[in-house]
């Protein structure tokens, strides 16, 4: 656990100093192969095959080409020699940099080389995504829950390293157990992450988030909505009405689902009851057969 988190540490400040303000106060940074100043043709470098977003807003894109033209480009960025071209270049952070630089018609960029094997790309390129604030809240989920699974990282550790809260790390993979209707909607921006939170607590999200996008609800309408027990247009509409969970039966539910980053339920009746577990597809199952497996042996 302590070498994990000095490794992931380490990693974050390297991030920290290869993409911020402190690149030439970072000792690291000159050994390991990096390479300062240095430029490269836009033409000989491809996007990484490890890029975590969806997609890259036009709009953006443009406005960033336009602050090019005028300012050039202020950070470098982070490539790797390309694993199946010869000669040329992997991006691993800064793709969004480079489609713009295109667009200003500018030939050549500043890169830092890095000779990351497959492993650290994938890390690195989650990770630099992840400080960004323009991801979408599933994008950052999906962007945690790859460094946990594929890194074996614990929440603290994200935290961590990503400069965020463990509560918010927690709340955010849990977003992950919403149906794909909802999380569409949060990816196209008609639902904030606050809305899908709220959401958690919907016997039919998916119903009652067609409502608060059709009415305009804002946060604190979803979540008067979703306690009330009403929308979602009839699936689940005032279902369990009058079986309120007390206290502590709902603290377990968060506490398990904020480990799992998936939605538990807990269902008593006089000290009996199920514990049920939802998931979304095969992977998040065989993740949990995963986490039993290990707790057995």
């Amino acid at each position: 656990m302590s070498a994990e988190n000095k490794k992931s540490r380490g990693l974050g400040r390297g991030l920290s100093a290869l993409l911020g303000d402190d690149i030439d106060d970072t000792p690291q940074l000159e050994t390991g192969g990096a390479e300062k100043d240095k430029k490269v043709a836009v033409t000989n470098m491809h996007p990484g095959k490890y890029q975590p977003r969806h997609g890259f807003n036009e709009d953006d894109l443009k406005d960033l080409a336009n602050s090019i033209r005028e300012k050039g480009v202020l950070q470098p960025l982070l490539v790797r020699p390309h694993p199946g071209i010869d000669g040329a270049f992997e991006i691993i952070a800064g793709e969004r940099r480079w489609r713009a630089a295109q667009l200003a018609q500018v030939h050549e960029l500043p890169v830092i080389i890095r000779d990351f094997d497959d492993k650290e790309t994938l890390e690195v390129a989650l990770i630099e995504n992840l400080q960004r604030q323009d991801l979408s809240p599933i994008e950052e989920a999906q962007g945690y829950q790859r460094l946990r699974d594929e890194f074996s990282h614990t929440q603290e550790v994200l935290a961590d390293v990503l400069g965020k809260s463990r509560p918010h790390v927690a709340n955010m993979l849990r977003l992950l157990s919403l149906p794909e209707s909802v999380k569409d909607m949060l990816d196209d921006g008609r639902l904030s992450a606050g809305h899908a939170r709220a959401l958690l607590g919907a016997e039919d999200p998916a119903g009652v988030a067609v409502d608060v996008v059709k009415k305009g609800l804002n946060v604190r309408q979803t979540e008067a909505l979703v306690k009330s027990g009403r929308g979602g247009g009839g699936k689940g509409a005032g279902k369990g009405k009058g079986k309120i969970k007390d206290a502590d039966t709902l603290a377990l539910e968060r506490d398990l689902t904020n480990q799992l980053g998936l939605k538990v339920e807990v269902r008593d009746k006089k000290g009996k009851g199920q514990l049920i577990i939802n998931y979304e597809n095969l992977e998040q199952l065989d993740g949990i057969l995963a986490r039993l497996m290990r707790g057995g042996e």
